[in-house]
């Protein structure tokens, strides 16, 4: 356990050293990479030497009471030696959940699409439900978040919507939020009083680096149109919305946001290039033996994760069979109420099944 911190603790001075070299200086591009590999480090390095000078703590106590006459003195030593054991279990405890493979992507910024399914309005009208709890529990992790695209019902909810949230350790927490959300209750314009059944698809995709993907301009067909829906007048009357095709994949992504053209086209090609990431990290995943993959896992989009009872006042996440009564709560934004226990469950699989 020390040897696997040790190399942790050597990168971490290595990456220190890399952060105050002047020749750096001039490239942000490293210094952010680095900067945010230093942070991942910096607990794995304080955790080497606070395990390091715990187990030197504990040899030298050994040695006072294998080696020391003064009775008095070697009773204190066994004392200290239980609690510094006991500190050692605990310790350990923490350096496993430390030394859990990470994901890659956990520190990226995400796209969000979100989809109506089966269930016409009343689909679309919990598609704007969900979209606005991602909107609050943004707000409350200080996280940025842009709409990218909507197609919006004449009746307040959305048949799809597109939206980018930036910030830190945004797909840590998002990634589980992939998959079809069912929703149990009676619809507004439901006369009799009937409980409808209705679902929707959330997509999370972790934002693309450009080393991450290869686009070759000439598989792209790029189409400027002029935007629809909200955004003012001045967004309707020019063409500034923006849709992408990349022709090889069929993959489409549409931009009409923002009043600038430009703008809507950088936003576009980055949806294409996550949306493409997404693509390749689905079909690597596919080649790996299930057995090697997550039981909690991120949710296939077909995959009913979770379901939203209201007349019970119930939601249940079917991944760990968790079921909570605070659904306004939850639709506040407090949505770690369901994540942290998802979060903790995947940690205890891996552990009980480390992947080698």
């Amino acid at each position: 356990m020390l040897e696997k911190l040790s190399k942790f603790e050597q990168r971490f001075r290595e990456v220190e050293l890399l952060l105050a070299d002047t020749a750096n200086s001039d490239n942000p591009k490293l210094l952010a990479e680095l900067g945010k590999e230093y942070s991942q480090l910096e607990s794995k390095s304080k955790t080497f030497h606070k395990y390091d000078d715990l187990l030197k703590s504990i040899e030298s106590l050994k040695q006072i009471i294998s080696s020391e006459d003064d009775k008095e003195l070697v009773e204190l030593a066994k004392e200290e030696l239980n609690e510094e054991l006991l500190r050692q279990t605990n310790l350990e405890e923490e350096i496993q959940v430390l030394l859990l493979p990470e994901d890659p992507n956990d520190q990226r910024n995400v796209f969000v699409e979100i989809r109506a399914a089966a269930g016409g309005d009343e689909a679309a009208l919990f598609a704007g439900d969900i979209y606005r709890m991602y909107s609050r529990y943004s707000q409350i992790a200080n996280w940025n978040l842009e709409i990218m695209s909507m197609n919006e019902t004449g009746i307040g909810g959305y048949k799809e919507i597109v939206f980018s949230v930036q910030g830190e350790n945004v797909y840590k927490k998002l990634k589980y939020e992939s998959g079809a959300h069912r929703v149990q209750r009676v619809p507004s314009t439901e006369s009799s009083g009937r409980i409808h059944t209705s679902t929707i698809t959330v997509a999370v995709l972790p934002e693309a680096d450009d080393v991450d993907v290869d686009i070759n301009d000439n598989d792209l067909r790029i189409d400027i149109f002029h935007a629809g829906g909200h955004g003012g007048q001045n967004v309707n009357k020019v063409a500034t919305a923006v849709r992408i095709t990349h022709l090889p994949s069929g993959i489409v992504a549409v931009c009409q946001d923002e009043r600038s053209q430009m703008r809507n086209k950088q936003k576009a090609m980055d949806v294409i290039k996550a949306r493409l990431l997404d693509k390749a990290t689905r079909e690597q995943q596919q080649s790996i033996s299930s057995d090697r993959k997550s039981q909690v896992g991120t949710g296939e989009r077909a995959e009913k994760i979770r379901t939203y009872n209201f007349p019970q006042d119930r939601i249940t996440d079917h991944r760990i069979n968790l079921t909570i009564h605070n659904m306004e709560n939850v639709l506040n934004g407090n949505l770690d109420i369901l994540i942290d226990p998802i979060q903790e469950k995947e940690k205890e699989m891996l552990l009980e099944n480390p992947v080698v």
